[in-house]
């Protein structure tokens, strides 16, 4: 009888335990480099293919932090996950993806809105890549985007970038930005923006020198884009953008991926994750989809007019 109670005792001690870890939620702390739209939307998207695939409520604890643009926070905010230990840490935008592979090399790590996770060193390969790695990339199609602006700008000689040298990204999207405009007859003018507080000066530099702005996807610059537009309407430069995001906030019009969709793309690699995946064994995966988006006022605001055709094919037309 005695070991009879044992055996029931220690069997509801046992479910107990299984039914504790059965409750526990996954953890999936995200970060991302800067607060700004498109990177919002990320976040947002990730979230919602989490809850698409049954991960809310009590069985889910999701967590968020911004670097404010800075990487040494970038820095401090990773090695603090991963001293919390989550399921997965997200990562959002290259110098945050990169402060996050440096700071584990066992926790997987999903990195999303990077450019080139070569050149950032965040994967040896894009395919298979090993280790506890993997994400979602959305390098852009420079041609495409600059074939729009010569839609607008048809005598389209020389072009000005506003960019951060310090990021990888955006120093890999320039140097493929000079390779795609040399092929279309464009002059590159640069101006350097190490930080937000820069980015005016630097869209000052261009005026004189450009027959139109270009903002890249650049976190530096895009969360400071308000600065760029003022600049462009003031000299009555247009300025176009390499996310669509960037359209609705003043630029007249951008080719570009729909982020909240890119979140949900890196949620489904994050669900694999979860579900057994090891990062390692999952390709990084090229974003999908685009849309095209005007800002007609803005383009009017700046000194030029859409095209009938652009309007006609524009997946939003921003009022």
């Amino acid at each position: 009888m005695r070991l009879s109670s044992i055996f029931k005792s220690a069997l509801m001690s046992t479910l107990l335990v299984s039914s504790a870890l059965q409750a526990k939620p996954v953890y999936v702390a995200t970060t991302a480099i800067v607060e700004h739209p498109a990177l919002d939307a990320v976040r947002d998207g990730i979230k919602q293919a989490l809850n698409d695939n049954g991960y809310s409520g009590d069985n889910l604890k999701f967590t968020y932090e911004s670097a404010q643009g800075k990487p040494d926070i970038a820095s401090q905010i990773a090695r603090k996950m991963v001293g919390e230990n989550p399921d997965i840490i997200v990562a959002i935008a290259t110098p945050s993806a990169q402060a996050a592979v440096t700071a584990t090399k066992t926790i997987p790590v999903v990195f999303s809105a990077v450019t080139d996770p070569l050149a950032a060193k965040l994967v040896p390969t894009l395919e298979q890549p090993g280790g506890n790695v993997t994400g979602l990339s959305d390098m852009a199609n420079i041609k495409e985007h600059f074939t729009l602006i010569k839609e607008f700008v048809p005598n389209l000689k020389v072009l000005g970038i506003p960019y951060n040298p310090g990021e990888a990204n955006a120093v890999s999207m320039l140097e493929s930005a000079k390779v795609v405009a040399e092929k279309m007859g464009i002059k590159i003018v640069e101006a350097a923006a190490p930080k937000s507080s820069d980015v005016m000066i630097a869209a000052k530099q261009l005026v004189g020198k450009a027959d139109a702005i270009y903002c890249p996807i650049d976190n530096t610059i895009i969360s400071a884009v308000e600065s760029v537009i003022k600049v462009g309407i003031d000299a009555q430069v247009p300025v176009f953008a390499g996310d669509t995001s960037t359209v609705e906030r003043g630029a007249i019009a951008a080719v570009g991926y729909n982020y909240f969709d890119l979140g949900r793309q890196t949620g489904d690699i994050v669900v694999r994750i979860l579900k057994g995946e090891k990062p390692g064994s999952i390709d990084v995966k090229m974003a999908k989809g685009t849309d095209l988006y005007v800002n007609p006022k803005m383009a009017k605001k700046m000194g030029i007019e859409v095209p009938k055709e652009v309007l006609e094919k524009a997946t939003k037309i921003v009022k």
